[in-house]
């Protein structure tokens, strides 16, 4: 009897252990270039894995009307907080910024909202040097994220490109971020020239539609970037899964 209690409470373990790994493989990655899981279901030519704050950089350069579009994925440090992509015409830091700021509104929906960030102590609300014609936000698992296309000023061949994440939004305003390494040193250029798309590859393409299968491995946070991968995830968590049962099976029929 002792046995038959222990082999139901070893089955029962296995089956929960069993149960979490498939719970946590149902659950998307967005915050790396090793998954293409984008919940807009777009392809981009290009990513990147930034070098801090653990975010990343899909992006497509079209050359033909020089707009940048792009995805932009970091965890905010609180779940109330926010996330900014930004490019600086005039400098490599945060003083000089043309900033895309996700955040959630008084509704508790997504929003992107622009701003000129005209020095450290100014985040005001503001139409900025790029024309943006179309953005929009979203926040799953913790992630927050930024969807945009940028109009660039023509035989643009690399921007300075700059990102960061805060804590908290007050008002509609977001408050100022940390300044932690990771958040000064969250700089970086973008080469445009060297892997802008073709005309038959268009910006932020949807999955399976002319921007193809993306292969490749990440580049640096300060390159260009390299193609999405598709996910190994699911096969790992497939053998996982297999040899937890596999064990169940084996103890079923010791005892």
């Amino acid at each position: 009897m002792a046995m038959f209690r222990l082999a139901s409470s070893v089955v029962f373990l296995l089956f929960t252990l069993t149960s979490l790994v498939l719970q946590s493989s149902s659950s998307p990655v967005y915050s790396s270039c090793s998954s293409n899981k984008l919940p807009n279901k777009k392809v981009y030519t290009n990513c990147t894995d930034l070098p801090t704050l653990n975010s990343t950089l899909h992006w497509t350069y079209t050359l033909e009307n020089s707009t940048l579009s792009i995805a932009f994925i970091a965890p905010p440090a609180t779940p109330n907080g926010w996330i900014a992509w930004a490019i600086n015409p005039t400098g490599t830091g945060m003083a000089g910024s043309q900033s895309l700021i996700a955040f959630k509104d008084s509704n508790d929906s997504m929003t992107v909202k622009t701003y000129n960030i005209s020095s450290y102590a100014s985040i005001v609300e503001g139409k900025i040097a790029f024309e943006v014609p179309e953005s929009s936000a979203e926040f799953v698992n913790g992630v927050m994220m930024i969807f945009a296309s940028v109009k660039l000023p023509e035989n643009m061949t690399e921007v300075n490109q700059v990102w960061q994440v805060g804590g908290s939004v007050t008002d509609g305003r977001p408050a100022k971020h940390a300044f932690l390494p990771a958040n000064l040193n969250a700089v970086g250029k973008l080469q445009l020239a060297e892997k802008a798309a073709t005309a038959g590859v268009p910006a932020g393409a949807p999955a399976g539609g002319p921007a193809g299968s993306p292969a490749g491995s990440p580049a640096s946070g300060s390159g260009g970037g390299s193609a999405v991968a598709p996910s190994s995830s699911l096969g790992s968590v497939s053998a996982g899964v297999y040899g937890v049962v596999t064990i169940i099976g084996c103890l079923v029929g010791f005892f």
